[in-house]
């Protein structure tokens, strides 16, 4: 997979992206059959490539640079994947607000030093159309940062540490 240089972008680490497949998994190959995902900031796309790969139907890639853009559908191009993806070119919370399907998974990681756009993106998601209580929103955040444990009804339930990187995952609270 394609990367592009400097460290604007930085891919999700493969170790770190197989530990949330198998988590998300739980020990079920065919889990992830048929499952709608949303990849924020999906930079070079691994997480959601990955997802189609694990049996998907749909992956709606996020990402507001043009840059990212193009190195999304190289590598999915590269790997012969020309279905069950949409590349919406948009600012993340404007593409979350068009978004109108419900998703079973969301994966949100913008850059490390964008702090501030978890918080937004993670609000937004609590209100939004797109989770029902089933729903799984994942966070990846440094280990030094944390995003915070709710976002009105969503709360996370779960953090998952792994070198200096941290899967923080929520679901909406059932009342």
């Amino acid at each position: 997979m394609q990367s592009l240089p400097g460290l604007e972008l930085r891919p999700t680490a493969d170790r770190l992206r197989e530990t949330l497949f198998n988590v998300l998994a739980a020990g079920n190959p065919m889990a992830l059959e048929g499952t709608v995902w949303v990849d924020l900031y999906a930079g070079t796309g691994a997480v959601g490539i990955e997802a189609i790969s694990r049996g998907a139907s749909m992956v709606h890639f996020v990402e507001s640079s043009e840059g990212a853009v193009r190195l999304i559908r190289n590598n999915l191009a590269s790997l012969g994947i020309g279905t069950g993806f949409e590349i919406i070119k948009q600012d993340s919370l404007r593409a979350l607000r068009a978004l109108a399907s419900n998703a079973d998974f969301i994966f949100l990681d913008p850059p490390y030093e964008m702090e501030e756009a978890y918080q937004r993106a993670l609000e937004k998601l609590s209100t939004s159309g797109l989770l029902r209580n089933e729903s799984i929103v994942i966070a990846e955040h440094q280990k030094k940062f944390d995003p915070g444990e709710a976002f009105g009804p969503l709360r996370r339930y779960r953090k998952l540490v792994q070198g200096d990187a941290v899967l923080s995952f929520y679901r909406l609270a059932l009342t």
